[in-house]
This record gives structure tokens, C-alpha cells and sequence, in this order.
């Protein structure tokens, strides 16, 4: 290798490590809540198991742990993971005293510089995001804004997808998003008054600077709030808003519950995708994102997307977890936690979620959905 090359190498990977940012939670203007809930505190449940202690005094221990987990394990995990649940009326309320169109600015942070293939990692290039037409299709619709407080009562905002639930066919209330739209991460807790609107400002009432005061004109299949929610351990112990190995871990699944009237979100958007776990690289084609970016040039008002023709660029923190899967896509904060589809055997499937992203550079990246994903998601439809 030439010195040329070798300088160029370093510059691209210095350029790298510069720019990915987790495309965090968008803050929004109103502040605190005037009357927040109190923030839980995490349980530590103890194991009758020896094969998988759910003990996490000795964390490393813990983490190394996990992968062998059997399915008992995981039921406690579930069961046990530490949110206490909220009054459903609380949560509309809350929502109910605020307008639907308060813009957010999204939060940048620097990613972790020693991850090992990270910093040899070549970007993919940049696919402009592009807003989806209103009045928004019918396949659109199990996308949603999902808005929530953060532990210090701000104002936050994510994206989510209604994803099927093969315990309740036809009648799912699971959304699929980011852990760091749930979780805080580690010495964190899950954050509050969440909220989920499916294909929201669907008709474009709120579109090129329009404001409404009532949550009906945005939210036409109703909005739901959070019932209960599951992250993996190693976000719990791991996970920061700066990239680093929990990130391969960046996903979450939440049930929700209707806030006005009794129809499942299935029922109400007209679908759910699946989720494609253990999808293969190779097998993934055509892959397209969806979120509602709120940082400039966006507004977080506007579904947009960004569909690839070229095959998604892997690359770790840690090379003994599933890989993070980049894409060219130039959506920025308030996107995190959106959907990412392709077709397998001629059927829209999920087969990740937005997590971290170089927002100046036109990519983001999302976490591999492997085995542990799939034992998360069992654990918690059986729970």
C-alpha cells in the first residue's frame, strides 16, 4: 500500500468517525411537563436459573450471559424489565394540552472512535430523502410519529412501525422502534407519556407551515399510548447516545393501547408488517427507510423516505454481535426508530429500525435482527 493510499485511508475513516451521530430523539420546545411522572427505577431481578442468571450485579458477567439464554430466561426479562405502567387517561391528558405541530430540533452526538471496523468502515453514498405524497397509501399507514418525555420531562420525538403479532392475528397493537427511543440506556430508565400516531398528518393538514390545535386532524386512525415495552439487556447496561456496541442492540418493541375507542392498530391502519429476523445480507434488495425527520431541512411533519438500489454496507462495534447495516439517506433526527422494509417471498417485511446516523454525510444505519431479536420478541408476545 503507497503512503497516498494509506493517507487516503485514514482521512476517509477520520471523516468517518467525525460525522455518525446517533439520530437521536428530537427535542422538542415545550419543555418539561408540568406534572411528570415519576421516572421508575429499573429492576434487578435475581435467576432461579443457572444456566442464564438474570443477576445483573456483575454486568459484563450479565451480558456475556445473555446469548445463552433459554426461553424461561427471556420470559423474566420480560416480565421483569423494569417500567412501571402509566394511567392511560395521564397520558392523553397530557397530550391533550398540547398542539400536534410543535417543531422539535434534533440532538448530534459523536460516536464511539475506537470501534474497531467502524473506523475502516467506507459511508455509503447519500439517497436524498424524499416526502411520501398525501394523502398517504394505504401501505404507509402502519408507519407512525411516536412522541414521548425523556427523563427530564422534554419533550421528545421518534418514528415506529406496526409490526404483526403471530399471538394475536389480525388484531396487533405491537410497534417496532429504536431502544433510544424507550430506553436511556445505561444507568437510565424507560422514558414517559408515550404516545403513538400512525400515519400522521396523513391528509397534510399540517404541511407547509399549516397549524391545527386539535390532535384529530393529524392523527386520522386515532393515537395510542404505551402499554408496556422491551429492550434488550444489553441496552439497559450498555446503551448511550453515542454509537457504540449497544447499537447492534438498538431496537425495541412496545404494545399499545387504544387512547380513544377499542380497535387494535392492526385493525385501525388496515395492516402490520412482519418482521424478518435472521434476514441475510445478500437477501436483502431494494431496501427503503421511513421516519418523520425534525431537524432542518425537515420539519417533522412529513413521512419521508429514502429507497436504495444498492446492497446495505455492514460494519461493527464489536464483532462478536450482529452487524449494523448502513444505508445512503439523508433523514436526520426525529427519523430514529422508523421502519426499514424490503420484499421477501413477495411480501413487505420489517428487517430493522433506524439507530445511528451521519447526518451531514447522508447515512444512517440500523441494527441486524438476528437471533437474540427473535428471542426478545418471542419473550415478549408470550409474556
Amino acid at each position: 500500500m503507497t503512503d497516498l493510499h494509506r493517507s487516503a485511508r485514514r482521512a476517509r475513516s477520520a471523516a468517518a468517525a467525525a460525522l455518525v451521530a446517533v439520530l437521536a430523539v428530537s427535542t422538542a420546545a415545550c419543555g418539561k411537563s408540568p406534572d411528570p411522572s415519576p421516572v421508575p427505577t429499573a429492576a434487578k431481578p435475581s435467576s432461579t436459573s443457572s444456566k442464564a442468571s438474570i443477576d445483573i450485579a456483575d454486568v459484563q458477567k450479565f451480558i456475556s450471559e445473555v446469548p445463552s439464554w433459554g426461553a424461561d430466561d427471556w420470559k423474566k426479562w420480560a416480565t421483569q424489565n423494569g417500567f412501571k405502567p402509566e394511567d392511560l387517561q395521564a397520558i392523553k391528558r397530557y397530550w391533550d394540552t398540547k398542539k400536534p405541530t410543535d417543531r422539535g430540533t434534533g440532538e448530534s452526538v459523536k460516536p464511539d472512535k475506537q470501534a474497531p471496523s467502524y473506523r475502516d468502515m467506507t459511508p455509503p453514498a447519500a439517497i436524498p430523502a424524499k416526502p411520501q405524497q398525501h394523502p398517504y397509501s394505504a401501505d404507509t399507514a402502519v408507519v407512525g410519529k411516536i412522541f414521548f418525555l425523556n427523563e427530564t420531562g422534554e419533550e421528545h420525538h421518534c418514528s415506529g412501525t406496526v409490526v404483526a403479532d403471530p399471538s394475536h392475528p389480525g388484531k396487533s397493537n405491537l410497534v417496532w422502534t429504536a431502544a433510544h427511543c424507550v430506553h436511556s440506556g445505561k444507568g437510565g430508565d424507560y422514558f414517559q407519556k408515550l404516545m403513538f400516531v400512525p400515519a400522521y398528518n396523513r391528509s397534510g393538514a399540517v404541511s407547509n407551515g399549516r397549524t391545527v390545535d386539535s390532535w384529530d386532524k393529524v392523527a386520522p386512525l386515532g393515537r395510542w399510548a404505551i402499554d408496556s415495552p422491551l429492550v434488550m439487556p444489553q441496552w439497559t447496561q450498555e446503551g448511550t447516545h453515542v454509537g457504540n456496541q449497544a447499537s447492534q442492540f438498538d431496537f425495541a418493541v412496545i404494545r399499545m393501547t387504544p387512547i380513544e375507542g377499542s380497535r387494535s392498530l392492526e385493525e385501525a391502519v388496515g395492516g402490520a408488517v412482519p418482521i424478518w429476523f435472521n434476514a441475510k445480507q445478500d437477501e436483502i434488495t431494494a431496501p427503503k427507510a421511513y421516519g418523520y425527520p425534525v431537524d432542518p431541512p425537515f420539519d417533522g411533519q412529513e413521512l419521508e423516505h429514502c429507497d436504495s438500489a444498492v446492497k446495505l454496507t455492514p460494519f461493527s462495534f464489536q464483532a462478536s454481535r450482529p452487524p449494523m447495516l448502513g444505508i445512503g439517506c439523508t433523514m436526520t433526527g426525529g427519523s430514529s426508530g422508523g421502519g426499514w422494509f424490503t420484499t421477501q417471498n413477495g411480501k413487505r417485511v420489517l428487517f430493522s429500525n433506524v439507530s445511528i446516523g451521519a447526518e451531514d454525510a447522508g447515512w444512517q444505519a440500523g441494527p441486524t435482527l438476528g437471533p437474540e431479536a427473535k428471542k426478545m420478541f418471542e419473550a415478549f408476545i408470550a409474556k
